[in-house]
Order: C-alpha cells, then structure tokens, then sequence
C-alpha cells in the first residue's frame, strides 16, 4: 500500500470514527503532518490531501466505501464496524486492517507485513 493511500485511508477512518473532521493526521512512519480536509459522511467522501495534491473521494453505504485515490489512481474499498476497520487496496492489490482508540489509528498493511501508527 502506498504511503500516501495508507495516510488518507488512517485520516478518513479517523474523522469517521470519532466523528471529528479535523485539518491533519500524523504520520508516525514519516514523522509528518499530512494535510487532509474536506467532506466527509460515512455516505460520501470528498478530501483534499493538500500535503501530496490530490483528491481523495468515493461513496457507499452500510459501512461500506468504495474510494478513489486519485495522486496514486486507485481504488481502495474501505470496512468501517465501529472502531474497527478493514479493506483492499487495489493499487498495491493487498489488504489492510485497524483500529481506533482515543485519538490514535493502528493500521496494518498486509502489503509492507507491518503496522503503521497514525493520530488526528
């Protein structure tokens, strides 16, 4: 999974989970800020991710989304059960798998074999 999906993907699941559409989520990995806004519901999802340059959008349904990545042009289907979630990143062809607590996101790319800490 490509970095810059793995950090929209955290942000997304983040805002949706908790409820907070905040300006940026940490990317512990790369020791960064990645600045990510814009609309999100757990119908409809239209981000900016203003640290890379690209859009970030999709819609589902029954906690189920179906996004497009459009800086890496892929599809990325994303499960979200309450503070669990779970998906496919199409671009890299892998799963990818996580959790929320409190403010902090665990991410595990079944691509890289290795989890990744994110927080909003």
């Amino acid at each position: 999974m490509h970095e810059q999906v793995r950090a929209a993907v955290a942000y997304i699941v983040g805002a949706l989970i908790s409820g907070k559409q905040t300006s940026a989520i940490y990317d512990y990995s790369r020791g960064m800020h990645i600045l990510i806004s814009g609309s999100l519901t757990h119908k409809n999802v239209n981000v900016y991710d203003y640290t890379h340059g690209c859009h970030i959008s999709g819609n589902g349904d029954n906690g189920q989304l179906n996004l497009y990545h459009y800086g890496q042009s892929s599809h990325v289907l994303l499960r979200i059960t309450g503070t669990q979630f779970s998906g496919f990143d199409y671009g890299s062809g892998s799963h990818f798998s996580g959790h929320m607590s409190g403010q902090s996101i665990s991410l595990y790319d079944y691509t890289e074999s290795e989890h990744f800490a994110f927080s909003i």
